[in-house]
């Protein structure tokens, strides 16, 4: 992706919102200033990984590019840790599903030409999680999850994604998403 962002997750100390520094413009061929999970109902913003409404969760923020790429970064805690300096497994995992479903819903939008504050809302949901663990993540470092829509076929979504550490593959990931039938603005 030759158009990056330079926007951060959920960098934040306890209970303290994430920020977006210098989103660039949005444009239908570059990234967009807000992330997908920016624009999910309140009632559907709850999710540990993405929700922008629990005070406890990890805040993800997914951006995505009408190429089919989507970025997301988070800045590990020291409480993420498995052994001293290496960020615990299923934090990589839930990295990885977050930002999946987030791209999955961002190419469904994408797909539909439709903006993401446009009625009915979309949101996914995971149906399976595949992760290779190819090397030990270290804590110290942002970490980059890049998502890529493999496959959008009627309600499903294939999202193939690699998260790094200072540049290096840590883990990659598959990720099959389901549209949520039903969702309704606010409800």
């Amino acid at each position: 992706m030759d158009h990056e962002p330079e926007l951060e997750g959920a960098q934040r100390r306890d209970n303290e919102q994430p920020t977006v520094a210098d989103a660039p413009e949005t444009s239908r061929s570059g990234p967009r200033t807000q992330a997908v999970q920016d624009f999910y109902a309140e009632d559907h913003a709850h999710c540990y990984g993405c929700g922008r409404l629990n005070p406890d969760g990890l805040q993800l923020k997914t951006y995505w590019h009408d190429d089919g790429d989507s970025i997301t970064r988070f800045r590990p805690k020291p409480y993420h840790t498995a052994l001293r300096g290496i960020v615990y497994g299923g934090l990589i995992a839930a990295l990885i599903d977050c930002s999946s479903t987030g791209t999955a819903a961002a190419a469904i939008y994408h797909a539909e030409d439709r903006d993401f504050d446009s009625q009915p809302p979309v949101r996914c949901v995971t149906a399976a999680l595949h992760v290779d663990y190819l090397r030990p993540t270290p804590i110290d470092e942002t970490l980059e999850v890049r998502g890529h829509v493999k496959e959008l076929k009627g309600k499903k979504v294939v999202v193939v994604s690699t998260l790094s550490a200072g540049g290096e593959v840590c883990a990659r990931g598959e990720v099959v998403a389901i549209r949520v039938p039903g969702v309704e603005a606010g409800g």
